[in-house]
């Protein structure tokens, strides 16, 4: 008899969170014996942190959400077997008439960090994500802790890579297993990008959640990626 496969999930968050917010996921890959990871972008107190895979594992399963993917290095990306894309997309402005309003978002968001509005500017950014649940419903983030000025330049950093992104990740995986997860209230991706990320990747399997906003606070959502990570994709 063979011995089972070790899985290995690496964890990405979006732009603004921060790694505390993969707890539930923590949990169900721990009861299914699996090693869990989570990147950290340092926008708060949290040291800003970047796993690698661990040599024993044989599935490799990069969980994304929102720009997480894009954060996620060319060589990680190539060794990964399983790829979970949650309420994300392959460029985040869309072309033609669509772009403009995200743009012009951006530019605001961009001012406002810059003019010492950060808290302000993400407490409005996190009413769109949570939508249609109110912001207490979110897991804690770097807002919470206070963002100092390293956590402002990476915020900006990052900020400026969102408007920049163009397809999918450099070293993305051709031959993984594939599972995107649309948010039908999704508030800060726009459906151009969404339909466009689908396009990218038409092999991939595509659940869209009624009643979920941005940041996918649907409670069971974790327990069924993570069912379908293990049974194969079936």
């Amino acid at each position: 008899m063979s011995s089972p496969t070790h899985t290995h999930v690496m964890a990405v968050h979006g732009w603004a969170g921060d790694s505390r917010a993969w707890q539930p996921w923590t949990e169900q890959a721990s009861a299914r014996n699996w090693s869990f990871s989570a990147a950290e972008g340092g926008y708060g107190k949290l040291a800003a942190h970047q796993p690698t895979w661990p040599d024993q594992a044989e599935q490799r399963v990069v969980i994304g959400h929102s720009m997480g993917p894009h954060l996620v290095p060319p060589a990680l990306w190539q060794q990964a077997s399983c790829v979970v894309l949650l309420a994300s997309f392959a460029a985040f402005v869309p072309e033609g008439r669509d772009g403009r309003s995200q743009r012009a978002a951006l530019r605001a968001m961009e001012q406002r960090l810059s003019a010492g509005e950060t808290t302000a500017m993400l407490r409005d950014f996190f009413r769109q994500a949570a939508a249609p649940y109110p912001p207490s419903a979110l897991p804690p983030g770097p807002l919470e802790q206070g963002i100092d000025g390293p956590g402002l330049e990476r915020l900006q950093q990052d900020l400026a890579q969102l408007g920049q992104t163009a397809g999918l990740p450099e070293g993305f995986p051709q031959t993984a297993r594939l599972l995107i997860v649309e948010a039908a209230d999704d508030q800060i991706v726009h459906p151009s990008s969404r339909a466009a990320l689908r396009s990218a990747l038409p092999d991939a399997e595509v659940w869209t959640l009624e009643r979920a906003g941005h940041c996918l606070l649907n409670a069971d959502l974790p327990e069924r990626v993570l069912t379908w990570i293990g049974d194969g994709g079936r």
